[in-house]
């Protein structure tokens, strides 16, 4: 019984980490097609300002120009960081469930394992008091 217990915990721990590792693998994913798309958005708004700070010539429409830049950096920046928060969480909340998940899962075999202990205990116990009844 403690042989197939420990298979069992094995086979779970085992389940947990893969689908741990699809998590991770799945986060990090997300987050490099995440920081993909920044890069491409803040690209085209680099290039967009920089024809548009090449068209003018005046000082004060470039410094302007410098103002949105840094304001868009400062938006795309926070839109970062706002969507790590997010996909961390995420990950959090995901792994608690499945942690959950596999602690009530863990609980269930481990009372299923103590109710078969018991009626084999209870068999065993049985047949020797019919053994000593015999003899």
């Amino acid at each position: 019984h403690e042989r197939e217990h420990d298979r069992e915990i094995a086979e779970l721990a085992a389940k947990h980490s893969e689908e741990m590792e699809k998590l991770r693998a799945e986060l990090q994913e997300e987050q490099r097609h995440l920081l993909e798309e920044l890069q491409q958005q803040m690209a085209a708004t680099h290039r967009a300002e920089h024809e548009q700070a090449q068209l003018q010539s005046q000082t004060l429409h470039s410094l302007e120009l410098e103002a949105l830049r840094l304001t868009l950096n400062n938006m795309h920046t926070s839109q970062l960081e706002l969507t790590q928060s997010n996909l961390r969480k995420e990950k959090e909340t995901a792994l608690m469930e499945l942690r959950e998940m596999l602690n009530d899962k863990r609980a269930q075999e481990v009372a299923l394992l103590q109710s078969r202990h018991q009626l084999e205990w209870e068999k065993i116990k049985e047949q020797c008091l019919k053994e000593k009844e015999d003899l």
